[in-house]
């Protein structure tokens, strides 16, 4: 099959079409990247035509979610990058444990292993019973999924270790009952965390937080875009609140850069005016 059968004016099509019928706005993101998701999903269904796989997306609901969850990127891991986790649970969750109620957001949770993470550490540092985790995505299936609790146990060795790496406390199977394949995580954990779609391109602020992290979802945003996300982040974002982004990006040469101090070890920004 040939792989150019999807070209650029074909990606433009989808995204007008996706923006038309179903509100979902993937104008700002980067088109090297959509464009690739998009070509291995038309070989991997094959699709007979662009005319008939575009006619699928517009018409058939089941396959439109399939569409959305294979463009949107939903790599994560729990404790991912055990460094920036260890700075949370030594630096910042130590500071907002003074205040009396903690907002969390944690925009593009994907399928919600970095937000039991978070509800480990403030279970640890005794903070879980006065903190709300607000995880969102645009996508609803990895929601569904992020709802469940529930990861493959194949997973939890290399979890395991990056919880050790990250200061855990505990043994980290406390956490999970193993039910065959799957792993599933203790309801305290979840009753902590609202899952709700949320699209960054087009939604507005809806809460304000002390805390807001949004890792590894900026780097697929063009720029304009990106420049768009991080004035919603300041909106929604307590003076001395904490900014945390992934580890390729950043808030230098932004509009809000001059608010901001950055911590030293890691992609992590606090507010201060």
């Amino acid at each position: 099959m040939e792989l150019s059968v999807i070209n650029d004016d074909h990606v433009e099509i989808l995204l007008s079409d996706l923006l038309e019928k179903y509100g979902y706005d993937f104008t700002g993101y980067s088109r090297a990247s959509l464009k690739r998701r998009i070509i291995r999903l038309y070989s991997l269904d094959r699709a007979v035509s662009f005319a008939e796989f575009r006619y699928k997306i517009n018409n058939d609901s089941l396959y439109f979610k399939r569409f959305v969850e294979q463009i949107t990127v939903n790599v994560t891991e729990m404790f991912r990058d055990p460094v920036f986790f260890k700075t949370l649970r030594d630096v910042v969750l130590p500071k907002l444990g003074t205040y009396p109620f903690i907002r969390i957001w944690l925009a593009g949770c994907s399928t919600g292993e970095e937000a039991y993470s978070i509800s480990i550490i403030l279970k640890e540092l005794n903070l879980l019973h006065k903190s709300l985790i607000y995880a969102t995505d645009l996508n609803p299936i990895v929601l569904e999924k992020a709802a469940q609790g529930m990861f493959g146990m194949n997973s939890m060795k290399q979890y395991s270790e990056n919880y050790i790496l990250s200061g855990g406390l505990k043994d980290f199977s406390s956490y999970y009952t193993a039910n065959y394949s799957l792993a599933k995580f203790d309801e305290e954990l979840k009753s902590k965390i609202i899952f709700s779609t949320h699209n960054l391109v087009s939604d507005y602020s809806f809460n304000e937080f002390q805390l807001i992290l949004c890792r590894n979802v900026l780097i697929y945003f063009d720029r304009e875009l990106q420049q768009k996300v991080l004035n919603l982040f300041d909106e929604s974002l307590e003076e001395l609140g904490y900014l945390a982004l992934g580890t390729k990006e950043t808030i230098n040469f932004s509009g809000i850069s001059d608010k901001y101090k950055r911590l030293d070890s890691e992609k992590i920004w606090r507010k201060i005016q």
